[in-house]
């Protein structure tokens, strides 16, 4: 089981309401709307992608990541480790 199990609905409903987004952004540029207006719109998919990886994020910690420290040995350091990996790429 997923450590992101209790949230895959909302997740999923998330991820619908951004592909609405994206066919939107997408409808606007085949209308030539004001670029400004465009970039609003990307800016708000990036802000809801942003918060599904945060969702996404918090409960692999408290999922796969407390699990690990709980049994110990190495599977503790890596999962730290992995965690660690993860975050540098999702801050960029």
């Amino acid at each position: 089981m997923s450590s992101y199990a209790d949230d895959k609905d909302a997740l999923l409903k998330r991820l619908r309401r951004i592909e609405g987004q994206v066919r939107g952004i997408q409808r606007m540029i085949e209308d030539d709307k004001y670029c400004v207006d465009i970039l609003v719109q990307i800016a708000a998919v990036r802000s809801a992608m942003d918060r599904v990886g945060l969702i996404l994020l918090e409960n692999h910690t408290r999922g796969c990541v407390a699990r690990a420290l709980r049994q110990g040995g190495d599977g503790g350091e890596e999962a730290i480790a992995e965690l660690s990996d993860v975050l540098k790429r999702f801050v960029r």
